[in-house]
């Protein structure tokens, strides 16, 4: 017998504020709010989730689990999500190799992945 992925969880400085900017960036809802989670997804019947939790550290180092985006078009998302607050980062990542690196308000490393040939 096998598992369902639930949710996928996020230690955050301020839950609340992280996960209303990962709603924005995936067009995502707030399915649950309280005090201490803050759960996102596509639609409330549709898993996995993203939750956020809070957490009194903040984040070191570079994160050993991370989310891919694929959008339609890698140039327009990257601008967008930077414009929203997100940041150019560097993980020792070659130039040209398909993706762009970038991190969340709270330093969180995502992929923003080149279209599909």
């Amino acid at each position: 017998m096998g598992s369902v992925w639930e949710n996928l969880v996020v230690d955050a400085a301020d839950p609340a504020r992280l996960a209303r900017w990962w709603a924005e960036a995936l067009g995502y809802q707030i399915v649950n709010e309280l005090p201490d989670e803050v759960e996102i997804r596509r639609t409330p019947e549709t898993l996995p989730g993203l939750v956020f939790v809070p957490v009194p550290e903040g984040k070191e180092t570079k994160n050993r689990l991370h989310i891919d985006l694929r959008p339609a078009d890698q140039e327009a998302e990257v601008e967008r999500l930077v414009n929203m607050g997100a940041r150019h980062v560097d993980v020792g990542q070659m130039p040209d190799e398909g993706w762009t690196v970038l991190a969340d308000p709270e330093g969180n490393e995502f992929c923003v992945l080149a279209q599909r040939s």
